[in-house]
């Protein structure tokens, strides 16, 4: 017998609440694993912080928030000294002390086969100073400004489990953190599901279940969200983002993000494995090693018409590493003029006339319109004499291969991650230096040695002052030298249903307690 029509509004209204419990987020991108210090791929580290906590957080702009520490501060020109929080608890019911901290930063370093370590962030550290269980000091060789903003991108496990392996977080049988969501199960190349961490020390999130669906495929991730598979998707297709503010149903928020979409190219061997002559034999000398040929390679890429084209306007066309509103951006660099005739130019000054043959390798799941990128670049070069193919290929295989160096032209995209622009040229333009941890995503190995004095400078300054003007004239130095072509800046888009709201933030992370069951205005 059906029930009265007052009664049964009423019952849906008060199960309300419980359908409002779980949350279920379209990611856009898959995840290599749940090691937190595996792979420094922003996937990884969206997913890792759900599950563990790092001593210092950025809020939605980037900018420094407590974490599991409370307060930071100089010391002495070589020491900081960090306070920790009191009253965390790990999700086995173990308390956080400065002896997790010590075992995290101790592994960064030991994590075999990792894609793209984080060793940037932990090699300055040359000693760490337990005061006390909530006190640690870390020493450095030289004066380090960044060690707040460092600590942003290491995250803190258990000490408990500082050996273990990779499989073990994987497994969830290591994945025992801090953070606001336990592990409930992780399905790779499918889903991660969560329970709500009660006794999280930031309070209770709004949805006790959350499941974060792994959908590379736009097409798929859209059609669940509008069928209501989903309440959320990162990632929002270019090509559907006006369609999706149209709908009532619907909410978009947008930002412009930090990560830059760039090229990279191999600058530093002889012989390279992707370069050819038009009749695609080997060439016995590398044209990539000439900074007219890498000058010719930005000229001739049309960024307005990406952005336009491919990029349906949703990204910034970009002359430099960083957006304008970060800290080291510079007033000096311009987004490179599209200039086929200088290109034609600059390629027969260096030796080739009649071009080369090239080949661009790309992810196809990573970066917004990756692989579509990469088959505009191709053909705006061709048009200036450079026969580029394309060979693009899932993110987990790409990386790999983009790291072990198999790959002479490269589309890869960078997060700064720290919110400033010291990240961008520690990572892709310093000359690699492993011992250092220089250089860890330098894939095509550019090496100039007054950009790696003007970084080292930066990165032991403490004048803000100084710091910035060391920041923005060695990306004067390797932008002019084109280390890489910078192409634009990505702009973060997401899409909520049921009134859910949400602060895009800059770094593009999707943080599911951050998402309010509220409702909100469209943005």
């Amino acid at each position: 017998m059906p029930l009265p029509r007052m009664l049964a509004i009423a019952l849906a209204v008060l199960a309300f609440p419980v359908a409002a419990a779980d949350l279920t987020i379209g990611l856009g991108t898959d995840v290599t694993a749940l090691d937190p210090h595996y792979h420094n791929v922003t996937p990884n580290n969206n997913v890792a912080g759900h599950l563990f906590g790092y001593l210092v957080q950025r809020d939605e702009k980037s900018r420094l928030v407590p974490g599991l520490a409370t307060e930071w501060k100089v010391i002495d020109p070589l020491t900081w000294e960090f306070k920790l929080r009191r009253g965390v608890k790990f999700h086995d019911g173990s308390d956080f002390t400065a002896a997790d901290v010590v075992a995290s930063i101790e592994r960064v370093p030991t994590v075999p086969n990792s894609p793209s370590p984080f060793t940037a962030y932990s090699k300055q550290i040359k000693e760490m100073i337990v005061v006390d269980p909530l006190t640690i000091r870390f020493r450095t060789a030289t004066p380090y400004p960044l060690m707040p903003s460092d600590m942003t991108q290491i995250v803190i496990i258990s000490k408990a489990a500082a050996k273990a392996t990779t499989e073990d977080f994987n497994s969830g049988k290591a994945a025992i953190g801090t953070g606001p969501y336990k592990l409930v199960r992780y399905v790779k190349g499918d889903r991660i599901e969560l329970a709500r961490n009660d006794a999280y020390w930031g309070g209770a999130t709004p949805w006790e279940k959350v499941t974060l669906r792994l959908l590379p495929q736009d097409a798929t991730r859209v059609a669940a969200l509008l069928s209501g598979d989903l309440q959320v998707i990162e990632n929002v297709p270019t090509s559907d983002a006006a369609q999706l503010k149209k709908d009532k149903r619907l909410s978009v928020y947008r930002t412009v993000a930090d990560r830059l979409i760039y090229l990279h190219m191999d600058s530093d061997r002889d012989v390279s494995p992707f370069v050819t002559d038009r009749a695609g034999q080997p060439l016995a000398k590398n044209p990539l090693k000439d900074p007219r040929v890498r000058r010719a390679i930005s000229k001739a890429v049309n960024r307005p018409a990406i952005v336009d084209k491919v990029m349906e306007g949703e990204a910034i066309a970009s002359g430099q590493l960083v957006p304008e509103f970060l800290f080291g951006a510079t007033k000096n660099l311009r987004v490179e003029a599209f200039d086929p005739e200088g290109a034609k130019k600059l390629l027969a000054e260096a030796g080739y006339p009649e071009g080369f043959g090239l080949t661009i390798h790309a992810p196809n799941n990573r970066y917004v319109n990756d692989a579509k990128i990469a088959q505009a670049v191709a053909q705006m070069l061709a048009r200036v004499g450079i026969d580029t193919k394309v060979v693009a290929m899932p993110s987990a295989t790409y990386f790999t291969q983009a790291t072990d160096l198999k790959f002479s032209f490269m589309l890869l995209g960078w997060s700064t991650g720290t919110g400033e622009s010291s990240s961008s040229l520690k990572a892709l333009l310093m000359t690699y230096n492993r011992d250092k941890g220089y250089g860890t995503a330098n894939r095509g190995r550019y090496s100039n040695a007054k950009v790696d004095a003007l970084t080292e400078d930066a990165l032991q300054t403490v004048d803000d002052v100084k710091r910035e003007a060391y920041l923005q004239r060695a990306t004067e130095l390797a932008i002019n030298d084109t280390g890489i072509v910078p192409l634009h800046f990505q702009v973060n888009l997401w899409a909520t249903r049921d009134g859910i709201t949400y602060a895009p933030r800059t770094d593009e992370n999707t943080q599911a307690w951050m998402f309010k069951p509220d409702g909100g205005a469209k943005k």
